[in-house]
């Protein structure tokens, strides 16, 4: 095992934990609803910013299968980095998320009563639902981590993993998706 690198302080991780995550939600709820800045004309299709989000996703997505086999062979090494490293591209991803919806105006998904439209919902509903609660418990996992607490860090990241694969797997696929909607602002 590595030897931890933060000491234990259960009461301040808590409060940075929860603080982190409720000013995250409050941010992400309030500024993808302002939309003062849709008119502005920065140069560039301001929809690319959602094609980094996908691509983030997608490595954040292999990063999470690469940090298993990491682990399942014992690298713990390599798992912590490559973890380090999707939790960085998960912030680069939630800047570029929150400057996309303040500078885009909503794209709607067309063809409201097809089979993938409901499709679409699903996976989105569940995506949205999912990236709002997983925040706090891939904190939590890393906390445990890096604290030495690997037992503890293990029982969290049988949940945490999973979900947060969803949701990396998901984003990509709501992009997918929607993209062709974009197409009418290029």
């Amino acid at each position: 095992m590595l030897t931890p690198v933060l000491k234990k302080n259960d009461k301040q991780a808590n409060l940075l934990i929860w603080a982190i995550s409720i000013v995250v939600f409050g941010a992400v709820c309030f500024l993808t609803n302002v939309k003062v800045l849709t008119g502005l004309n920065l140069g560039f299709n301001v929809h690319v910013l959602a094609l980094i989000n996908a691509i983030i996703n997608g490595t954040v997505s292999l990063l999470l299968v690469w940090a298993l086999v990491a682990v399942k062979n014992k690298n713990y090494v390599l798992h912590k980095n490559l973890m380090l490293v999707a939790i960085v591209l998960s912030v680069l991803f939630l800047v570029t998320y929150i400057g996309h919806h303040l500078l885009a105006n909503e794209t709607k998904f067309g063809g409201e009563h097809n089979g993938f439209y409901y499709f679409y919902l699903f996976i989105l509903i569940t995506h949205i639902f999912l990236a709002t609660v997983i925040l706090p418990f891939i904190l939590y996992t890393a906390y445990r981590s890096l604290t030495g607490e690997y037992e503890k860090h293990k029982k969290l990241a049988k949940y945490t993993w999973p979900l947060w694969l969803y949701v990396s797997v998901t984003g990509v696929l709501v992009y997918v998706l929607i993209s062709p909607y974009y197409l009418p602002h290029l």
